[in-house]
This record gives C-alpha cells, sequence and structure tokens, in this order.
C-alpha cells in the first residue's frame, strides 16, 4: 500500500487522532490526492463524507471546490456544516449563490456557518447579501447582516444603515456592530 493509500486508510479508521494526523499530510499530495477524497465523498457511510469534505477544504483544485459547493446539499447536516466551515476558510466565489440559500436552512448551525462563509467570500458576496436584507425571513436577515457586518468591505455600508430600522432588534444590533467594525462611528438618526 503507498503512502497515499495509507494516509486515506487513517482518515476512515474512525479513530479522530489518527485521522486529523493524516488529514495534515493529505493536502501535500496534490491533485493525486484528490481522485481519492473524491471517492471517498461518494461514500454512504456520511463520517467518511465528512472527513473527504474536510480534506477538500484545504485543497485549491476546481474539483475539490465544485465537491464544497455539492457538499452544501448533502444529505447529512453535519456534511453540509462541514462544507459551510470549509468554505469560510478557503472562500470560493461560485459557493456564494448556494451559501445564501443556506442562511435560511431550518439548521441554525448551517446558517450561522454560510454566514461566516459568506463575510469571507469577499465583494462577490456583498450584492447577494444585500438582496438578502431584504427576505421577510427574520433569520436570513439576521445572518445576512452579521456577513455583511463581518465582511471589512465599505460596499456593505449601505445595507448596514438601512438595516439599523429593521423590524428584527438583532438585525438592527448586528448592523450597528457591523458599521464599527467598519469604522463608522457615528450613525445619524433623523429628527
Amino acid at each position: 500500500m503507498g503512502e497515499l493509500e495509507t494516509l486515506i486508510s487513517e482518515l476512515t479508521s474512525e479513530d479522530d487522532a489518527r485521522a486529523a494526523r493524516a488529514l495534515s499530510q493529505i493536502p501535500q499530495h496534490g491533485e493525486p490526492a484528490l481522485d481519492f477524497l473524491l471517492n471517498l465523498y461518494g461514500s454512504d457511510e456520511p463520517d467518511q463524507r465528512w472527513w473527504a469534505v474536510v480534506a477538500l477544504s484545504s485543497m485549491d483544485f476546481p474539483r475539490a471546490n465544485t465537491a464544497l459547493i455539492e457538499a452544501l446539499e448533502d444529505g447529512d447536516p453535519t456534511v453540509r456544516q462541514c462544507a459551510a466551515a470549509g468554505l469560510r476558510q478557503h472562500p470560493i466565489p461560485n459557493a456564494v449563490p448556494r451559501l445564501i440559500e443556506a442562511l435560511g436552512d431550518e439548521d441554525r448551525l448551517l446558517a450561522r456557518l454560510a454566514s461566516g462563509a459568506l463575510a469571507a467570500a469577499g465583494p462577490e458576496a456583498i450584492h447577494p447579501l444585500s438582496q438578502a436584507m431584504q427576505s421577510e425571513i427574520p433569520q436570513v436577515r439576521i445572518e445576512a447582516a452579521r456577513a455583511l457586518g463581518q465582511s471589512g468591505d465599505p460596499d456593505a455600508i449601505p445595507a448596514l444603515f438601512a438595516a439599523l430600522n429593521d423590524t428584527s432588534a438583532v438585525v438592527g444590533h448586528l448592523a450597528e456592530v457591523g458599521l464599527e467594525r467598519l469604522g463608522v462611528g457615528m450613525v445619524f438618526f433623523r429628527p
């Protein structure tokens, strides 16, 4: 058995310490590791798919990026959560539409992780997040405001200013925090 096959075996060993050690070495094998990981992602076992997504998150190849985006719709909630967390660490602009959809997911952890991934996604996420601020669903507006505030992008300022008057106190608070983070320390109100 070759070194890469051994690492994949360790990754699926059901021993988290062994899997974590293997995980740190798999990306060094580059594209040859990708085929093993994509095969592993095709497993019926959610735990194996989860480990595959973790490993794919540390690789920058088009096929790995596509698999990460697809994992946002995996049948297992922990795999979807892992994909969203991975997209925060490894932002992919093409993931923005699916991450926007995830803001309204019933799984609030997934929605929060998607918000974090959108905050890291860069300028491509600002307009879709600004549009999400118009949602009738308060939870979507909350996560969109959180992402806009954490984005560090000055283009988020208009949407955050508009959110100060949101019917949700949480959205208003997140908008204030986001504006402060962006260096907008004074907020003016109409008399």
